[in-house]
């Protein structure tokens, strides 16, 4: 495998795997040279995907995807270290982008909501492009070392998610009644919602590019996040708002009696249930399971 790294003179990218890049200066000289280093990028992941398509990925090379971009090869390492880091070109942007969202969120909305909305962008990302988003699937199915990058990549977005969870549970004077635990459980149910809403988005995605890349995927991810709230936290806590919308304590979102304790608000005295499933069993069947659990443990 070719793993060739930058030479000790060359600059690596500007965002660390868990560090988002701060924002750049704004005016119309750094938006040019933006877009000049978005292109580029754009360029070099056209070359390697053209390549990984016709003589493999094994056999390509950095040098060969440099030489079909038209660039030399220090300039392939100015933008990634690695051949299999090109497959993933839009990453970093994204992640600063839902890191900018997380930030900028208003207390008073549901900080699984924010969760949810953050994830988004990152379904936008690979809608934008739809043809090289189904390419780049079908690769990583056939290449291990991918499939390992991009098992990586997702990581970033639901660590990223766990942190701003774990900050909203601990900022008790900016949080309504309800949401702040204050017990040994808000690491586990930081980490247990921010990978639900991670799952949801990749099975939604996976299904979109299965099926071409065709059909409105916003919809079929925000049914998703439809069931998974159903679940996990079908009724808002007191003084919750979800975005547009107050809801009133003791009210369920459509002005009904709240029928279930949202998982954020139960009580600590509360015992945890685990259930097993396949990871490419349909969501709403791992749902049914759990609540089929829970309804056993109910009444045994």
């Amino acid at each position: 495998m070719d793993r060739q790294t930058s030479p000790p003179q060359q600059q690596p990218p500007a965002a660390g795997p868990d560090q988002p890049r701060a924002g750049a200066e704004s005016g119309p000289g750094s938006r040019r040279a933006a877009a000049q280093r978005l292109q580029m990028r754009q360029d070099l992941t056209a070359a390697a995907m053209e390549l990984f398509a016709t003589q493999g990925y094994e056999e390509t090379t950095v040098d060969q995807i440099a030489a079909a971009a038209g660039v030399a090869r220090r300039t392939f390492f100015r933008y990634f270290r690695s051949k299999e880091e090109a497959i993933f070109p839009d990453h970093d942007d994204t992640l600063v982008r839902v890191a900018d969202l997380l930030a900028s969120a208003e207390a008073e909305e549901h900080p699984l909501d924010v969760v949810c909305r953050g994830i988004k962008e990152v379904l936008r990302m690979y809608a934008s492009t739809p043809e090289m988003s189904v390419a780049r699937y079908q690769l990583i199915r056939q290449v291990p070392a991918l499939r390992e990058r991009e098992i990586a990549v997702v990581s970033r977005y639901e660590r990223l998610f766990t942190r701003y969870l774990l900050g909203r549970f601990d900022a008790a004077e900016q949080t309504p009644p309800g949401w702040q635990r204050g017990g040994d459980d808000d690491s586990m149910l930081a980490e247990v919602s921010a990978a639900a809403v991670v799952a949801a988005h990749n099975h939604v995605l996976r299904r979109w590019l299965r099926a071409g890349g065709h059909g409105d995927v916003e919809a079929q991810l925000d049914h998703s996040f439809g069931v998974i709230r159903g679940t996990f936290w079908p009724t808002p806590p007191s003084g919750a708002r979800r975005r547009g919308a107050t809801v009133a304590p003791g009210a369920s979102g459509d002005g009904g009696e709240a029928e279930a304790v949202s998982a954020l608000s139960a009580s600590p005295g509360g015992e945890v249930l685990i259930t097993v499933a396949r990871t490419d069993a349909p969501l709403e069947s791992v749902v049914d399971s759990i609540r089929a659990a829970l309804a056993g443990r109910t009444s045994g």
